[in-house]
């Protein structure tokens, strides 16, 4: 049998309970209300309901619009629109621009190299082929080479 473990007791701690105080809630005051008299006291209009019942009302007039505030032919948004369109095409020009000036400059190079190739080729051509001032022909001499201990003895 094993012996028993003493495992330390937690201290035991007073359970401490903490109450909100409440705020005093700041004095408000209320604007003072100034009632405001219209400039011109609308018609007060009664109608008689089919069921015999009466109801009075204020008579209102349907609000025009104010001639400042008449809306363009166009909105903005639609504007916007069409600038952004027309940004976005001049993008794609200019794009379309350097791609094609690209290609023309590869097309140039490509054949200013065999331009260069022809030209050396031909120049190669007529110096193998055409005769030299002391003969017909390209005279090569040949004769015998010694190597001695990777040494040229002519």
């Amino acid at each position: 049998m094993r012996p028993e473990q003493h495992l330390p007791v937690p201290a035991l701690r007073a359970v401490e309970v903490h109450q909100p105080a409440p705020i005093a809630p700041a004095a408000v005051v209320p604007a003072p209300v100034v009632p405001v008299q219209p400039g011109v006291v609308p018609a007060v209009a009664s109608i008689v309901l089919p069921d015999g019942r009466i109801v009075t009302g204020y008579a209102v007039s349907a609000m025009q619009p104010e001639q400042g505030a008449v809306k363009p032919p166009l909105s903005r948004t639609a504007v916007n629109v069409a600038l952004g369109g027309v940004g976005f095409l001049a993008v794609c020009g200019g794009l379309l621009l350097l791609t094609t000036f690209i290609t023309a400059l590869t097309a140039l190079i490509t054949q200013l190299i065999i331009l260069a190739a022809v030209v050396f080729g031909g120049w190669i051509a007529v110096q193998a082929f055409s005769t030299n001032r002391h003969g017909a022909g390209t005279t090569v001499h040949i004769r015998r080479a010694v190597f001695k201990h990777n040494h040229f003895h002519g």
